[in-house]
């Protein structure tokens, strides 16, 4: 064989796997799509009642709460539930109207902001009604599902993660 016919092999070859890489990352996308769908749509099966009591249980189980912090915690979780519900509701909706029509810059920032808001609200009320150790583990806990979501975020939009925080 010659110099040329093996460059020839070695470039179909290459050209071969790289086809596969990407027919295997865009099934990987669509298998990923149809599982945060299938989230979605279970949450949406679940009553806020019930969403605030799993979240509950499942604070309990992390942080040991005493009978008095769960009952707080809650209604906390139950506010938050309704909240969610009525705005996964209403986005819906949005977007069923309006073509999948994004938002605007003023309205992106307004539910940034509110969702903001909400969060410092909640870590205000976690703050005084957990003791300082619970309360060190549930930054803990909310801290590592944060940076998880990030990065999944991240893989899933291409781009690579960067070495440092935003703020």
């Amino acid at each position: 064989m010659t110099k040329e016919h093996k460059m020839k092999k070695l470039v179909i070859i290459i050209m071969a796997l790289v086809a596969m890489q990407v027919t295997a990352q865009e099934h990987r996308k669509e298998h990923e799509k149809e599982a945060k769908k299938e989230r979605i749509h279970k949450q949406m099966n679940f009553t806020p009642e019930e969403i605030a009591t799993l979240q509950t249980k499942k604070m309990v189980l992390r942080l040991d709460l005493t009978e008095a912090q769960q009952r707080e915690i809650h209604k906390i979780n139950l506010t938050n539930a309704k909240e969610r519900k009525a705005k996964m509701e209403a986005h819906k909706k949005m977007r069923e109207g309006n073509n999948e029509e994004k938002p605007s810059k003023e309205d992106r920032f307004k539910m940034m902001n509110e969702r903001l808001d909400r969060q410092i609200a909640n870590k205000k009320d976690m703050k005084r009604i957990l003791s300082k150790e619970q309360f060190e583990k549930f930054e803990r806990v909310m801290n590592h599902k944060q940076r998880k979501g990030q990065a999944q975020r991240q893989k899933n939009s291409g781009h690579k993660k960067q070495g440092h925080k935003r703020f």
